[in-house]
Order: C-alpha cells, then sequence, then structure tokens
C-alpha cells in the first residue's frame, strides 16, 4: 500500500529529532512533528547533561562539532558520598556534553529539517492514530482545529514522559515512585570555577552542580520530599540554605543568579514496552528514569539511534515490525537494569552495604573507580562492577569509614 512516510516521529526534541535524521539519511521519507510552531523551542526542565554513552551517537548525527563550536562542557563528575566523601573523575574516561537546552533544540531541529528526506510540521498535535489491529496512520489538528491524516509504515512516539502517543494507542506505562522533588536556578560566577559536575548524594537528600555553555551553572536542590513545606514556604531562603549546608558546597556568594528559582515537584519514574506492531517509542516516551542521574539526554541520543539501525534497513525489506520487535528486546536489554537501579533509589532509601562498600573503595582504589564510573555513565551495565576482579577490590577497599 503506498504511503504518504515510510516513517511519522511526533516530538522534534532530542529523540525525534535524531531519529527523524538517522533515519532520513537511511534513505526513509520521514515526517517529524512538533505542536509548538516556534523552531527555536526548547524544553525548560532538564538537567542538560549528557552522558559519555551517548557520544558515539552525537558523532554520527555530525552534531559533536557543532556543540564543540557553541562552547558545550566536556563533562565529567565528581561525586560526594557520606561513605568515603568525595569520589573524584578520572581524566582519561570518555566525555559527554553538557549544553542547555536552549542552545540544544534548536540546533538539533535544524540539523533534523536540513536532512533530505525529512520533512519538519511544526504547529501540529497527534490528536488519532488509525489502523485496523495495526497502527498505519497518524491525524494531526493545527491551531485552527484544521485536521489532516497521514499514511504511515510506522509512528514513532517521542513525545516525553507523558506520552499522549501512548495514551491514544492504549499502551500505559508502568510507574514507579519518585519520593525527592527539585527545585533549580541558573548562576554565573559560582565557585570553585570548575567544567567539572558536582553531585552531592547525601540521603536522604541530594544536590548538584552542572556547568555548561556561556558561563552558565545548573544548581540545584533535591530534598527528600518531608522537606517541601519547609521550601513552599520560603522558597529562595530554603534554597540557599540547601545549597550552604552540603559537605564542601558551592560558594555562590560572589556568583550571580541569572534566572528564577525553578521547581518540578513530581517527577515518577515511567517505563513502557518501547514498541508494539507499527508503533516505536524512544527517549522519555519509552523510559522516564529519575532526572536526578542525568540520562534523559543521553538515553534519547541512545533509543532514538537503536531505532534508527533496526528500522532503517527494514524499510526496504518490509519486515518493519519484525524490526520493531528487535529493538524492543534491546531497549530492554540494554537500559531495564539501569532504570530498575535508579528507580529503587528514587525511593531515597538508604545505601545497602554493598553500596556503601562500593562507593568507599571507589573513593580509595583506582580499578574500582573506573568500574563505577563506566556503570554511572550508563556505558557499562550494572553487573560490570559484580565481575570478581572488581568485586575483590570493593571487598578489600571498601570496608571501614
Amino acid at each position: 500500500m503506498a504511503t504518504d512516510f515510510d516513517v511519522v516521529v511526533v516530538g522534534a526534541s532530542t529523540a525525534g529529532c535524531t531519529a527523524a535524521r538517522l533515519l532520513g539519511q537511511a534513505g526513509a521519507r520521514v515526517a517529524l512533528v512538533e505542536k509548538r510552531p516556534d523552531m527555536d523551542a526548547y524544553k525548560t526542565v532538564c538537567t542538560h547533561y549528557i552522558q559519555s554513552s551517548a557520544t558515539p551517537a552525537i558523532e554520527r548525527l555530525g552534531l559533536a562539532p557543532v556543540l564543540d563550536e557553541r562552547g558545550a562542557v566536556h563533562n565529567s563528575i565528581d561525586l560526594w558520598t557520606p561513605y568515603g566523601g568525595w569520589i573524584r573523575a578520572l581524566e582519561d574516561v570518555p566525555y559527554g556534553y553538557s549544553i542547555t537546552r536552549r542552545t540544544l533544540d534548536p540546533i538539533l531541529r535544524r540539523m533534523a529539517a536540513e536532512t533530505p528526506g525529512v520533512e519538519l510540521m511544526t504547529g501540529q498535535t497527534a490528536v488519532g492514530l488509525a489502523g485496523n489491529g495495526r497502527i498505519d496512520g497518524l491525524e494531526l489538528e493545527d491551531a485552527s482545529r484544521a485536521r489532516r491524516r497521514l499514511t504511515t509504515r510506522v509512528v514513532v512516539a517521542a513525545d516525553g514522559r507523558d506520552s499522549g502517543l501512548a495514551r491514544l494507542a492504549g499502551v500505559p506505562g508502568r510507574v514507579r515512585p519518585h519520593n525527592r522533588f527539585f527545585y533549580w536556578a541558573y548562576w554565573s560566577g559560582v565557585t570553585p570555577a570548575t567544567k567539572r559536575a558536582r553531585f552531592w548524594f547525601t540521603e536522604p537528600d541530594c544536590g548538584y552542580t552542572f556547568p555548561n555553555e556561556d558561563g552558565l551553572t545548573l544548581v540545584l536542590a533535591a530534598p527528600h520530599v518531608n522537606r517541601l513545606p519547609e521550601f513552599r514556604a520560603d522558597l529562595e531562603g530554603a534554597y540557599m540554605r540547601y545549597m550552604a549546608a552540603l559537605p564542601d558546597p558551592p560558594n555562590l556568594e560572589g556568583a550571580t543568579r541569572e534566572s528564577k528559582v525553578l521547581g518540578k515537584l513530581k517527577l515518577p519514574n515511567v517505563s513502557r514496552p518501547a514498541a508494539r506492531p507499527g508503533l516505536a517509542f524512544v527517549g522519555d516516551a519509552a523510559l522516564a528514569s529519575d532526572p536526578l542521574w542525568g540520562v534523559g539526554c543521553g538515553w534519547a541520543f541512545q533509543t532514538a539511534e537503536w531505532l534508527a539501525d533496526e528500522l532503517g534497513p527494514a524499510l526496504q525489506d518490509g519486515n518493519v515490525d519484525a524490526a520493531l520487535e528487535r529493538y524492543r528486546r534491546e531497549h530492554r536489554k540494554r537500559l531495564g537494569p539501569h532504570h530498575f537501579l535508579i528507580a529503587d533509589q528514587a525511593s531515597a532509601r538508604r545505601a545497602n552495604p554493598f553500596e556503601r562498600a562500593m562507593f568507599r573503595a571507589s573513593a580509595r582504589d583506582e580499578t574500582v573507580m573506573r568500574a563505577f564510573e563506566s556503570v554511572g555513565s550508563r556505558r557499562a551495565s550494572p553487573a560490570a562492577v559484580m565481575k570478581p576482579s572488581v568485586f575483590a577490590r570493593i571487598v578489600r577497599y571498601g570496608s571501614g569509614r
């Protein structure tokens, strides 16, 4: 059956633009649908930290030199825990990128729109799915309520953790609770002046500073939910006291706050199967984990790349649903264990004995630190810290205070 497009991607943010560009480069006819009409629109709730696991996808897109030219930070992170203090980032590990979404999103959207085979449709909202047992079309509505229908072989939902397409398709997410809330602001002149992110895992509260381009640093408080009344009573005062109380805290006395204090109170962990016949989910639409760990942007790039690698060739031989099933299995295998651990830690529970030993050993031993960093950056499975050679060193160096 002739179709308007091979693929219709809904959501022109990180995951959607990546999927559209890679599929366009594979020879597909792609519609990239975005409900916001402004080419420069961007996501406001984001840590802007892209893990190093996503750097190969960024390089493949041709995005890396553009980010470098714009001043994106080659990131790494120091982690403080009550079990051994600072775990310092190593200099020779792979880097990711830190860049604000107000810079990243327009760049990536234009790159996708300029890709041969990709047609960007802004100001369009997906309001319906078509198909008899298998999705083969999408109904769109513009600001004037005018509707149009697109036929397609595959619909890709890249429309975020509250995916409207998931609701239309009847694919509910599995929700795991989150027992922290977030307040943050952008600052310039934060000291110590460093391009390293700093993360405080203080149990049950957390905080971090993430340096970005143009000298901006995102300074975030992530308290336990039982502290919400304190912040509601005096937001700015509570925010400043919270950051000052962190061990070895960031110095904000001579810094300039460049934004208001922003907040997000509810960010549950949401997961759903990454594909079904005729429909795929990428980025947060497939898996929205606790943003405290900075995984959202990286997984948006990676999941879109995995989908394109499976779907691109299949669009030529016609077996697209088999490709979608392979993508679903790959997504579950590579991200399922990470999401399980992240969702568990989002409960704000205390670290278990093994985690305490791992934190202490990571602060004391380079071998353990390298394994820990590879898991934390999501380049390796959580099983990496259970390798006999690593586990033995965790036992050796992880005892005591």
